[in-house]
This record gives structure tokens, sequence and C-alpha cells, in this order.
């Protein structure tokens, strides 16, 4: 049998394909880790958008239910200026 000791020096060949076999694991790890990233971020923004639709929602409802009060309240302070108005006129009539 042959003793001998092939160093790294000896093959330029596998010297190359180590450094493409190291490149490339880094490269697909970037990639990994850039696809997780950009998956994260896209659920984040997906969350912050149905967030926003349900703010607005909410938003729409108050907004109903202001105008309903200030339609109830115009109704009010119309009859209360109603019923002054007549309570005057009755007490001009008294004098």
């Amino acid at each position: 049998m042959n003793n001998a000791t092939v160093t790294v020096a000896d093959d330029p060949a596998g010297v190359w394909a180590a450094g493409l076999g190291t490149a490339g694991v880094f490269a697909f790890l970037i990639v990994v880790v850039w696809q997780i990233a950009a998956t994260w971020r896209a659920r984040m923004l997906a969350s912050r958008e149905e967030e926003f639709k349900r703010l607005a929602i909410k938003y729409g409802e108050l907004l109903e239910d202001n105008t309903e009060i200030l339609r109830r309240y115009t109704d009010e302070l119309t009859e209360t200026r109603k019923s002054v108005t007549s309570m005057e006129r009755m007490m001009r009539e008294l004098d």
C-alpha cells in the first residue's frame, strides 16, 4: 500500500469544490433567513391591516352613534325651544 498523504495543495479541484460548497451553504442560509424575515414581515403587515380594518369599522359605528345622538339632541332642543316659546307667549298674555 501506498502511505502517501494527499494535501489540499495537491488537489486544486478539491479546493475549488470546497470553496464553492461553502459559498453555496452560506448562500442557502442567507436565502432561508431572508425568506423567514420576509414571511414574518408579511404577517406583521397583514396583522396591522386587519387591525386598521377593525378600527375603521369601529370608527364607523361610533360615528353613526354620534350622528344619532346629535339628531336626538337637536330634536329635543327644538322641542324645548317650542315649549319655551309657548310659555313666553302665555306669560305675555297674562300680563
